[in-house]
């Protein structure tokens, strides 16, 4: 008994330090120390919580669905084992997991006026889902908005110019769509304003719904396109994207200012036209005495974007970069990121290299900013058209037959070729499985083979599987990036594996540094650069995010 209470006592001294090194932002420490804590005493839920909480700092919300879960079931009545569980699923875009927890919150805790505040927020955001489902196009009656618009002629005509909202539909399918959404929507006051209330609710709701169809399916969004004369930022003259159009453009957003539509319109669709052209796995060659830059995640830290330039230069044929995925979302400049990097390709497409991450997607975008600060600064169109061309991005490079470079890693199972992935369909939204899925979610683990994901999506890989696809591709290194290091980078599996991370201070709280690797040919062996974040305007990481998402942050 008495080394039972020791082992109870050592624990709660060590929740104390794991407090402690949460406070300061060391989660992967915290995580270690509640593991601690848990081996010495299983039963307190606290525990098991307080590191699901920790998980979902560094965003693997697997893990901390797995650990709140764990907390519910050591104490049913802990209000906070359903709160963090319902956090990670709202994180992970799971809404209705989600509300089911909050609502169990809430029956614990009924006079928590925080709890009923975020429950409502969650019931929004489920009731929104809904209504989007109900009202989705099929893909086999969707409108490209891309292919609707011709930035050779925007803006030049004297007349106004309309480019679709939406994707356009038939009139059949839209009736049903409509009738559909009456019924969702009816059904979902039944929750929110009781049976009493529904008749009248179906009936507000359904006069709203047909003024929106009507809106939602005929009409069009008017754009003034032209520029105007006192219009001073940077200019495309012609079709040709200039070095001194490009830094012009970087220094206006250095100073918070906007480009002009027109010419946003110019560099994403140019853009799409060269990916669509590209293979989803891109060979890439360097020649021997020249050199090649990959950099990680950016994550809209635009300054930090803007120093790699300083420390490395700009983007040339001379000084070509690989981008390897996830240049939106959480960071607040996500738009000046991805217009720099688009408008650079225009400049010189061998420049430049872009791969997909698991955040150039419309589910990733729709919670973490990017899609709230299009519309702020751009428009609804352009949250279409860049959802479109997320799509057309490459999912891997090869360099020089030697390093495999991919945003987030390996495969759930061996003997998957190069030319496997080259078949890959990508014109779409990343599946929820399959080698697709993988390339864009996938971790490395410490142990041999493979386990869950941490994340709840893809899989973790041991050093076994990375050496047998190298082996088996004729190829030296795996090149990935995904996951935020403390110096910026990580050396794993026996040196096969390197994790490169390109986003410092990582939403303003990390206090990691950022990197990027240089590869000189003909050897391509890796030099790692760190650097440290610089100041940015006092704009805070998720600023554009869903409000429901900011709150629980």
């Amino acid at each position: 008994m008495a080394s039972e209470n020791s082992g109870v006592s050592r624990a709660e001294e060590i929740k104390l330090l794991a407090n402690e090194a949460f406070k300061a932002h060391k989660y992967s420490q915290a995580i270690d120390l509640y593991t601690e804590a848990i081996e010495l005493n299983s039963q307190n839920a606290v525990y098991w919580a307080n590191r699901a909480f920790a998980h979902s700092k560094l965003e693997e919300y697997g893990s901390a669905i797995q650990d709140a879960s764990k907390a519910i079931e050591v104490d049913p009545k802990y209000s906070k084992g359903y709160y963090r569980r319902g956090v990670a699923y709202l994180s992970m875009g799971k809404f209705k997991e989600a509300l089911k927890d909050f609502q169990q919150v809430k029956r614990i805790c009924p006079n928590d006026p925080d709890a009923t505040k975020k429950l409502k927020e969650c019931e929004k955001a489920v009731l929104k889902l809904k209504f989007e489902e109900a009202i989705a196009v099929p893909d086999s009656e969707r409108r490209s908005i891309a292919d609707s618009i011709d930035y050779h002629t925007i803006g030049k005509s004297l007349g106004s110019t309309f480019i679709p909202m939406t994707a356009a539909t038939t009139p059949s399918v839209a009736v049903v769509a409509l009738l559909a959404v009456v019924v969702v929507v009816a059904a979902a006051a039944v929750v929110f304003v009781g049976m009493t209330g529904v008749a009248l609710a179906a009936v507000v709701i359904g006069a709203c719904l047909w003024g929106g169809f009507i809106c939602f399916f005929t009409k069009t969004e008017k754009l003034d396109l032209d520029v105007e004369p006192q219009y001073s930022g940077a200019r495309i003259e012609g079709d040709l994207v200039t070095l001194d159009f490009v830094k012009k453009m970087m220094d206006d957003f250095k100073n918070q200012k906007c480009i002009h539509k027109r010419y946003a319109f110019q560099i994403v669709l140019q853009t799409r036209d060269m990916l669509r052209a590209l293979p989803s796995l891109v060979d890439i060659h360097i020649p021997d005495g020249s050199h090649f830059t990959v950099c990680g995640d950016v994550h809209g830290q635009y300054y930090d974007l803007l120093n790699i330039f300083e420390l490395n230069g700009l983007p040339s044929e001379e000084n070509p970069y690989l981008f390897n995925g996830d240049f939106v979302d959480r960071g607040s400049f996500s738009l000046e990121v991805i217009l720099t990097l688009f408008a650079l390709k225009c400049m010189c497409p061998s420049a430049i290299y872009l791969s997909r991450g698991n955040h150039e997607s419309k589910s990733m975008n729709k919670i973490y900013g990017f899609e709230g600060e299009v519309k702020s600064k751009l428009s609804e169109t352009f949250v279409e058209l860049f959802a479109e061309v997320f799509c057309c991005l490459p999912l891997a490079h090869v360099l020089n037959e030697k390093i495999f470079v991919v945003h987030g890693g390996l495969f759930s199972v061996d003997g998957v070729k190069l030319s496997d992935i080259k078949a890959i369909d990508r014109f779409c939204e990343p599946p929820e499985e399959g080698l697709m899925c993988e390339i864009l979610w996938s971790d490395p683990q410490p142990q041999p083979g493979r386990g869950p994901s941490k994340r709840g999506v893809g899989l973790s890989f041991g050093a076994d599987v990375t050496k047998r696809f190298l082996k088996e591709n004729n190829l030296e290194l795996v090149v990935r990036s995904h996951e935020v290091k403390d110096e910026g980078y990580e050396i794993e599996h026996d040196g096969k594996l390197i994790t490169v991370f390109s986003a410092p201070n990582y939403c303003d709280q990390m206090n990691n540094k950022g990197a990027f690797i240089r590869f000189e040919a003909p050897y391509m062996k890796p030099n790692i650069v760190t650097f440290s974040a610089v100041p940015h305007p006092d704009v805070k990481p998720m600023a554009y995010a869903n409000n429901f998402l900011r709150m629980f942050s």
